[in-house]
């Protein structure tokens, strides 16, 4: 198996003509580099609870997410690498699996299945522990890794972010990465959540209570561009990622990244950045998400 390694990462600064010289500088934090399946945030909010399940002689985890899930996809493989086995639980009942879902069966998780109704009772520990009595004892990984562990793991992130920088954009889902950086970061760095999907008031419920008390501050979430919800897509945004390739060499996802991307540049257009300010984007990865528009796009 390949090693998860830090020194993979690296900053490639965005050419000035895709920003127009609007800001100082624009740089993407690579850590889509870090690993080709455990890739982006994913590993960081994971580490830690892997570490945590080994510690206390766990052999088999089980999280939760969507049929193009990243977070699953990354955690089956996490936990083949460390010899665990794992449990994915599924929202929605699928007629075939996605290739998503085919990958985290290659890496040897186990698939249940469930209504999008029952799948809300995913933080219900008593519902969780029936789905998971035939796999014994379970160490429980919350969806997108949103937990205590998670939200630290997601903060070692910062040990790439220099001090200089005015603005760090990220993609939401969860919203743990979004906490877990808003923590580790001096208060002075302003964080920028962009959420791909219509609303973010979960996303909302869901970070402040894991943020420290004088850390609760200049951060906010941009839920406008969202091309009609999460996983939506349409030709303009393939179009958009496709040119980002060909200006800068680094390859979006169709989930996430590229739906960020798309809304700092009309961010850009806007005016909303002063010319003094120096923006990093993290690129939390994903881009196995790619694979059902691979006949469309240019990388």
């Amino acid at each position: 198996m390949a090693t998860i390694h830090d020194s993979n990462v690296v900053i490639q600064p965005i050419h000035k003509v895709w920003h127009k010289g609007k800001v100082t500088s624009l740089d993407v934090l690579r850590l889509d580099l870090l690993h080709p399946i455990v890739s982006g945030n994913k590993w960081y909010k994971l580490r830690l609870n892997l570490n945590d399940a080994l510690d206390n002689k766990y052999t088999t985890i089980a999280t939760f997410g969507g049929a193009y899930s990243n977070h699953l996809v990354a955690a089956a493989y996490a936990a083949q690498h460390f010899g665990l086995q794992s449990v994915g639980i599924v929202r929605g009942l699928q007629n075939e699996l996605t290739p998503t879902l085919m990958h985290c069966q290659q890496y040897g998780m186990k698939l249940l299945f469930v209504s999008r109704e029952e799948y809300n009772k995913k933080d219900d520990p008593e519902w969780v522990n029936k789905q998971l009595l035939p796999f014994g004892k379970t160490y429980i990984i919350p969806e997108g890794g949103a937990n205590t562990k998670g939200v630290l793991g997601a903060g070692l992130i910062n040990r790439f972010i220099k001090s200089h920088y005015t603005h760090i954009a990220l993609s939401v889902g969860t919203g743990t990465t979004l906490a877990g950086l808003r923590n580790a970061l001096p208060a002075h760095q302003f964080i920028m959540g962009f959420v791909p999907m219509k609303q973010c008031n979960e996303q909302q419920a869901h970070i402040t209570p894991f943020l420290r008390e004088d850390r609760n501050i200049n951060w906010q979430l941009f839920p406008e561009t969202h091309f009609g919800g999460f996983g939506k897509i349409n030709d303009e945004l393939i179009s958009f990622m496709n040119d980002f390739y060909v200006d800068n060499s680094i390859p979006l996802d169709v989930v996430y990244t590229s739906k960020m991307m798309y809304n700092i540049q009309k961010l850009l257009n806007d005016n909303y950045f002063n010319s003094s300010d120096k923006i990093l984007c993290v690129h939390t990865g994903g881009l196995q998400g790619n694979l059902s528009v691979q006949d469309k796009l240019k990388f």
